[in-house]
């Protein structure tokens, strides 16, 4: 597996409305995408910095991850996402390495990437996922 850069890191927000504001009006970032992620139970909206995107995630439904997540741990940093050439090859990659898989193939997200989560149990407590377009 070859890590070609930080694709985004999602943040975990109780509301887009009122999140997008801080992310423009203080931080200066513009958001260019607002997207709803039917299965995944999720509304993203996307900022650019440099290569790197910040993925803001507001929940659709209490009971959807980010939902769960923000019940357990509050609004803030939900996971780390690193650009792959394949989502499928890297998954089987780190899976012959010891480490837990939520996905055991690539499924779609947000803008159309090929993704596939590691569980933080295997990865130092940080939720990681894996993107390729």
């Amino acid at each position: 597996m070859k890590i070609s850069h930080i694709e985004h890191i999602g943040i975990a927000v109780k509301s887009l409305e009122e999140a997008i504001p801080y992310y423009e009006g203080v931080l200066g970032l513009k958001c260019y995408a607002v997207e709803e992620v039917a299965d995944q139970k999720v509304k993203t909206a996307f900022f650019k910095v440099g290569d790197t995107k910040i993925e803001l995630l507001e929940s659709t439904d209490p009971a959807g991850p980010i939902g769960k997540f923000i019940e357990k741990k509050g609004p803030g940093v939900h996971h780390l996402a690193f650009a792959v050439d394949n989502v499928n090859e890297a998954l089987t990659d780190v899976e012959s390495k010891g480490v837990a898989l939520i996905d055991k193939s690539a499924r779609k997200g947000a803008e159309g990437l090929n993704i596939g989560f590691l569980h933080p149990k295997s990865t130092l407590g940080v939720l990681t996922e894996l993107c390729a377009e």
